[in-house]
């Protein structure tokens, strides 16, 4: 009853309130990041999988510039990433616009992160129950780790919240969220500024 009524009532008060109190944090964020950004904006969007494998787009804060290198690539992520997205990003408040996904019903407050959609022909059948639920702005994986495990402990992590998908379980996400924040654990892996990308082995 919890996970197919209740926690999308809950859902959508929560990112309502959350939306509400944060209205003028979230327009200082923006401006100062429209300016780290160098013109590259403040927000970055892109297709996700969601619910059942459907599409929707993603709105997060934008961590990065569109910096190139002479031949038009862009450069490293490491080499783009501004203080100030280094900030914001360590403090998870570049998840903070997914409320907006949350409110009209894309995504879930907690459950497995949205993910890539050119992974989606890459899972085994284990892999793809990840999409049993809504994905949300956190989930067990987030918070056991974040970018530092491996994607097999990741995709683990997902499935196993699919099969206990709860209030109490929902609750417990929510702490040690806040304990990884705090801690600012796993926020990146050791080689690279994001997490590396899944090919379908590791």
């Amino acid at each position: 009853m919890y996970r197919h009524f209740f926690k999308r009532i809950l859902d959508f008060i929560l990112a309502f309130l959350a939306l509400s109190i944060l209205l003028i944090p979230l327009a200082v964020i923006t401006l100062w990041l429209k300016i780290a950004n160098k013109g590259a904006g403040a927000f970055f969007t892109q297709e996700r999988p969601g619910l059942h494998g459907q599409l929707f787009r993603i709105v997060k804060f934008k961590t990065m510039t569109d910096e190139r290198d002479e031949e038009g690539n862009l450069l490293p992520d490491e080499q783009r990433l501004t203080n100030v997205g280094r900030l914001v990003r360590s403090l998870s408040i570049d998840e903070l616009p997914q409320l907006w996904n949350v409110l009209v019903g894309d995504m879930s407050l907690i459950g497995p992160r949205p993910l890539l959609v050119k992974y989606l022909p890459l899972y085994n059948e284990h892999q793809a129950r990840r999409h049993d639920v809504r994905p949300g702005i956190t989930g067990w994986a987030q918070s056991h780790g974040r970018n530092a495990i491996s994607w097999t402990e990741k995709f683990n992590y997902d499935v196993w919240y699919v099969d206990h998908c709860s209030l109490w379980t929902d609750i417990m996400v929510i702490l040690c969220t806040i304990r990884a924040v705090v801690r600012r654990d796993g926020i990146n892996n050791n080689e690279s500024a994001t997490m590396y990308e899944f090919d379908g082995t590791n």
